[in-house]
């Protein structure tokens, strides 16, 4: 299964131009999808993956 953090909720998009993205679960910001290098690190899929809840904004 492939990961997608767009849909998760722990992805954060940062002000760092250097790191631009994040995860809050695994506490780390990288330029690369945090999936991809969760993956590239430990060989496993992203286990903390949690779907951001369907609510809309005002």
């Amino acid at each position: 299964m492939r990961v997608n953090c767009f849909q998760c909720h722990y992805f954060k998009v940062t002000w760092d131009v250097n790191n631009p993205r994040a995860c809050a679960a695994y506490g780390f910001k990288t330029k690369q999808l945090p999936s991809v290098v969760v993956k590239q690190s430990s060989g496993m899929d992203c286990m903390k993956f949690v779907p951001k809840q369907g609510g809309k904004k005002a």
